[in-house]
């Protein structure tokens, strides 16, 4: 059994070097004929990309991408599903030495124009299904400061350009190198009061994506590994596509735009899943639709990541797969940090109390603090849930795009500490007990939503004068959406309007985002300074 802590100096020193060049370490210095990627079709075809074969498309867009002006520091946005154009895509940015800016595909055309805006990306290349969500709206710049490329070969639209006429030139053989604090990438996350904002992901990150990939997932090199995620998200990009070509593993990427329990299944027996990386609401799904389990479906090693899964859920995995979900706790802004392991870890518990996670994965060391002192609370005692920073060698946060240092620090004569905004207890076996995001975020069938990004868009139809978003408990997605909305003068609440207002959302910002519930009421609960009351909203 290797050591943890010579594993995390090796993985720190390789990834927090002044000459990082992450596409040597997520490619080049692989086997060129070992598996990178396995996408599966919509038929359950799989189409395969090896180390060698995503070296040498990954040169050729990049000088592309060069010769459209793209230079280090600039930044690229996805609009891709998980797959081989997604990895190639991401590849070739870093060969360039630029940043990444993954989008969710299920993002509304102006929630994409907000995101394009703020990063300032020079171009964004989307799947051709997702190209009219491309197209002008009233918040576009005019002209567009972003140019567009498609996956497809041929362009949709006059301007455009495909990732084929980009990779028609000599490919470009050497990669760039950056420090260690040099950004790989920009994830966008929901913030309770305002727009969205960018979390700047630098290439150290690297080490902290490695060491869960090895201790949290416990990934081996002979697994079959599938991560479910969307490569938007924090947790799709980091360990559905990123920690896999880090540790020159293959992963799995389901080419489709649903999410269907049988076909989950279907994957998991016809490709012998062996390590299955997915969020609660894929696992509550999963037990509502599923009975018994195919003989076909050997995994081994289940982890969960996005919310805190319920012992019943928990229960119901150990008694169908006969082994239990690993419950993670993290976040963009850190990565996965704590849970009982998957990986090989001398002397890690097996199991936890009921409603625990588990305890720090190594490199990280988490605390509970007292609201008022910042000090430790004492164990057993709410507090808020900080990161040790001395103590946490992978802790890699400095700050949101345009917010540098923004970081939320406490200082003690002894210690700083990294407030997360989440809050939750620590037990007396020092297991990590989550209890909510003290940020006020709504986490619905994983996905994490601001609530005024939600009444934000609700507030632009003409019927509304004012309204409240709040989250509703529901036992298959974690939470849905319930908003609360005051009418302008002249309109009547209606379950015609109810509806209307949910598609407004789903237009405008998500599908996802729309509310599942929609009242109409005279006032808002608010404080006698006139602050809406959100808690009395439910």
């Amino acid at each position: 059994m290797s050591d943890p802590a010579q594993n995390l100096r090796d993985w720190i020193a390789t990834y927090n070097s002044p000459t990082t060049s992450v596409a040597h370490l997520l490619c080049d210095r692989h086997d060129p004929n070992t598996t990178a990627t396995t996408e599966i079709g919509p038929t359950l075809e799989p189409t395969t990309l090896t180390y060698g074969q995503l070296k040498e498309r990954s040169q050729t867009l990049a000088t592309g991408l060069a010769h459209q002006g793209i230079q280090p520091g600039d930044r690229i946005a996805t609009l891709i599903p998980k797959g081989i154009d997604l990895t190639i895509t991401a590849l070739a940015t870093w060969r360039l030495g630029a940043v990444l800016v993954p989008l969710l595909t299920s993002l509304a055309p102006s929630a994409i124009t907000q995101r394009l805006t703020d990063s300032g990306a020079r171009i964004v290349i989307t799947a051709d299904e997702y190209r009219t969500k491309l197209d002008p709206t009233p918040h576009t710049p005019t002209p567009p400061t972003w140019k567009i490329a498609t996956t497809g070969t041929q362009p949709l639209r006059e301007d455009d350009h495909t990732l084929a006429t980009l990779s028609q030139h000599p490919p470009h053989t050497t990669p760039h190198t950056t420090t260690g604090n040099g950004d790989i990438a920009t994830v966008y996350v929901s913030n309770l009061i305002g727009p969205p904002r960018g979390v700047r992901v630098p290439a150290r990150a690297l080490a902290a994506m490695h060491a869960y990939h090895h201790y949290g997932l416990g990934v081996q090199d002979d697994d079959v590994y599938w991560n479910t995620a969307d490569p938007g998200s924090a947790y799709g990009l980091y360990h559905g596509l990123i920690s896999p070509l880090l540790a020159g593993h293959n992963s799995l990427a389901l080419r489709a735009g649903f999410f269907d329990p049988e076909l989950t299944l279907d994957v998991l027996g016809l490709y012998q899943v062996t390590n299955f990386a997915t969020d609660p609401t894929t696992y509550r799904t999963l037990r509502a639709a599923t009975k018994t389990l195919p003989p076909e479906i050997i995994v081994q090693r289940l982890a969960s990541a996005g919310e805190p899964l319920s012992p019943d859920v928990i229960d119901w995995a150990t008694d169908l797969f006969g082994i239990p979900i690993r419950d993670h706790y993290g976040q963009t802004e850190l990565g996965w940090c704590a849970g009982l392991p998957n990986g090989d870890l001398q002397d890690a518990p097996t199991t936890t109390p009921p409603g625990a996670i588990g305890p720090a994965l190594p490199g990280w060391n988490i605390q509970v603090l007292e609201a008022i002192t910042d000090e430790p609370a004492p164990l057993g005692a709410y507090g808020r849930i900080a990161i040790d920073r001395a103590q946490s060698p992978l802790d890699w946060f400095d700050g949101y795009l345009g917010y540098e240092n923004t970081i939320d620090i406490r200082f003690t004569p002894e210690r700083t500490y990294h407030l997360t905004g989440d809050t939750g207890i620590m037990d007396r076996q020092g297991n990590l007990h989550f209890s909510t995001r003290d940020n006020g975020a709504i986490i619905t069938r994983s996905y994490r939503i601001g609530p005024t990004e939600v009444e934000a868009t609700l507030a632009t139809h003409p019927a509304v004068d004012e309204c409240g978003v709040y989250a509703i408990p529901d036992e298959l997605a974690g939470h849905l959406v319930g908003a609360r909305i005051v009418l302008n003068p002249g309109h009547t609440g209606t379950p015609e309007l109810a509806e209307e207002l949910r598609d407004w959302v789903s237009t405008h910002f998500a599908p996802h985002a729309a509310p599942h519930t929609v009242d109409f009421i005279d006032e808002l609960p608010r404080t006698a300074s006139g602050k809406m009351r959100r808690a009395r909203l439910r």
